[in-house]
């Protein structure tokens, strides 16, 4: 099991820059992958990036790509998603997600069924 809590959230002009993090309890932190996810009024929840147990593979939507960065600090329990450039379009609640590790070789998740356990969403809001 673990808990996940996002934080960093906010308001920001379009052009600017937010970093949201997500905590997470428990001390096998280093044994799930991790996403983030994000959800605009009236649209389903959609893939934004995913990172690897140990944090060397990476994968973007293209709609985020360049712009976004996802990164983790196993030692802090940590992920974080860097997001520049931010776009009247980014905005959505964001929710970071945990999936267990159920194998020796890793490979990407792009479906929130994939992933068991997600945060409470951190309201993330672009203005034009």
């Amino acid at each position: 099991q673990v808990q996940l809590v996002e934080s960093g959230g906010g308001l920001v002009q379009a052009g600017g820059s937010l970093r949201l993090s997500c905590a997470a309890s428990g001390r096998t932190f280093s044994s799930y992958a991790m996403g983030w996810f994000r959800q605009a009024p009236g649209k389903e929840r959609e893939f934004v990036a995913t990172i690897s147990w140990s944090g060397t593979l990476t994968d973007y939507s293209d709609s985020v790509k360049g712009r976004f960065t996802i990164s983790r600090d196993n030692a802090k329990n940590t992920v974080y998603l860097q997001m520049n450039s931010l776009k009247p379009e980014d905005t959505a609640v964001y929710y970071c997600a945990a999936r267990p590790r159920h194998s020796t070789y890793y490979s990407h998740a792009y479906y929130p069924g994939d992933f068991g356990f997600w945060g409470q969403g951190t309201q993330v809001t672009v203005s034009s």
